[in-house]
């Protein structure tokens, strides 16, 4: 497993943009799915956005068009470019990292602990 820190959430107007950053300590950095997901007060997790090894990407058809996840690898982070902000998004963002052939259910997955994003309107 990999330990994750995320960083970068606040509080933005509707219409505005963050970054938000999670950087990963561990071995084998490279060849982890990494993700991103969020959970609304009173809501489920969702999943927002993934990217694999080789750099393909995922996105929710909620965030398609405004979010970007991106990893800089010799950095070991991985990044969530968020644009075109809504009071929709408002939610805590969490990184998550698994292996290959694994899902991000499962005991394996390695979470971050959480950054908040508040969108006013």
């Amino acid at each position: 497993q990999v330990q994750l820190v995320e960083s970068g959430g606040g509080l933005v107007q509707a219409g505005g943009s963050l970054r938000l950053s999670c950087a990963a300590s561990g071995r084998a950095f490279s060849t982890y799915f990494m993700g991103w997901f969020r959970q609304a007060p009173g809501k489920e997790r969702e999943f927002v956005a993934s990217i694999s090894w080789s750099g393909g990407s995922t996105y929710a058809d909620s965030v398609k068009g405004r979010f970007t996840i991106s990893r800089a690898i010799p950095k070991n982070t991985v990044y969530l470019q968020m644009n075109s902000l809504k009071p929709e998004d408002t939610a805590v963002y969490y990184c998550a990292a698994r292996t290959t052939g694994t899902t991000w259910q499962a005991s394996s997955a390695s979470w971050g602990q959480g950054t908040q994003v508040t969108v006013s309107s």
